[in-house]
């Protein structure tokens, strides 16, 4: 038994499960979290990410946090496997694992029976060929006209998925959509909780919390995340926030401009994870903040 927590930036997760973890200590069971943030699993990507500070972790061991390198690509698959490993370890050393994070996909795969199609070295290199060529607009139309049911969960900025969306149409001759997972299968036994707070009051949260981040030195993070090779990593340097940064660096856009268009694909980013942690009907759903969060998290997981 394990226990998934997701929802969108910025509405408590972390302390969520710092909570869970204080609760089930206190009635003799350990608790160890395992990041489900794609982001997170980044070194020296902690400003622009929100990483919990190593002070602020209350002693709960963490895991998977600063495991990759700017310049080393994360993949779900690779993810999959490793977040399962370490649920599984946890469960043997008799502590109840808390996979926690905003990365949809990344908790999916873990939670669910979701598996994934091979790759096909010639279908991806002409995809990557194109979207180098043309910019990933052209290929978002086209997934969007084969697929729309994948389009709809895939940033239409995001090169690298939209590449591996139509690869897998190509590959499999079946919708990329017909991989995402089926939450009526599950790899093993798990309570699933989303965080969900009113968009009226995420979305001025959000925007204080990019402000924030550059008062807190993300500009300086990400010229020292440049110096070991952020803009060499395909998935690093997309991170929002880090983007908008090296704009701003390389005097691509002012300070105000850099701190605006974080904002605005912040809440992008939000809306994207409230649309897509409302698919799951049977999770535990908890208003951000909330005091009793925690127990009836629990009580759902017979803990």
């Amino acid at each position: 038994m394990f226990i998934a927590i997701g929802g969108a930036t910025g509405t408590g997760k972390s302390q969520l499960s710092l909570d869970i973890a204080a609760r089930l200590r206190a009635s003799g069971r350990g608790a160890q979290i395992v990041n489900a943030d794609a982001m997170q699993l980044y070194r020296g990507m902690d400003i622009g990410t929100a990483k919990l500070p190593e002070h602020e972790r209350a002693g709960v061991p963490h895991h998977l946090l600063d495991v990759l390198a700017v310049t080393e690509d994360a993949s779900v698959a690779w993810y999959q496997e490793r977040a399962r490993e370490l649920v599984a370890q946890i469960e043997a050393e008799g502590d109840v694992p808390i996979l926690v994070g905003g990365s949809g996909l990344y908790i999916a795969a873990v939670c669910f029976d979701l598996r994934f199609p091979g790759t096909d070295p010639v279908v991806r290199a002409r995809l990557e060929g194109e979207l180098a060529d043309g910019g990933p607009g052209p290929l978002f139309a086209r997934l969007r006209e084969r697929d729309p049911v994948a389009a709809a969960t895939i940033d239409a900025r995001n090169g690298r998925r939209l590449v591996r969306a139509l690869e897998v149409i190509e590959v499999t001759g079946e919708p990329f959509s017909a991989q995402l997972p089926d939450q009526e299968s599950t790899w093993r036994e798990v309570t699933f909780a989303v965080v969900e707070e009113h968009r009226e009051v995420l979305a001025p949260r959000l925007d204080a919390r990019v402000e924030r981040m550059w008062d807190a030195g993300l500009l300086e993070e990400t010229e020292a995340l440049a110096e070991v090779g952020l803009e060499r990593g395909a998935t690093a340097k997309r991170a929002i926030g880090y983007q908008q940064a090296l704009a701003e660096l390389r005097g691509e856009m002012s300070r105000a401009e850099a701190i605006a268009e974080a904002q605005l694909l912040t809440r992008k980013y939000a809306r994207r994870q409230v649309s897509w942690f409302r698919r799951y009907d049977t999770a535990v759903r908890a208003q951000s903040g909330e005091g009793f969060a925690a127990q009836r998290i629990l009580e759902a997981a017979g803990l």
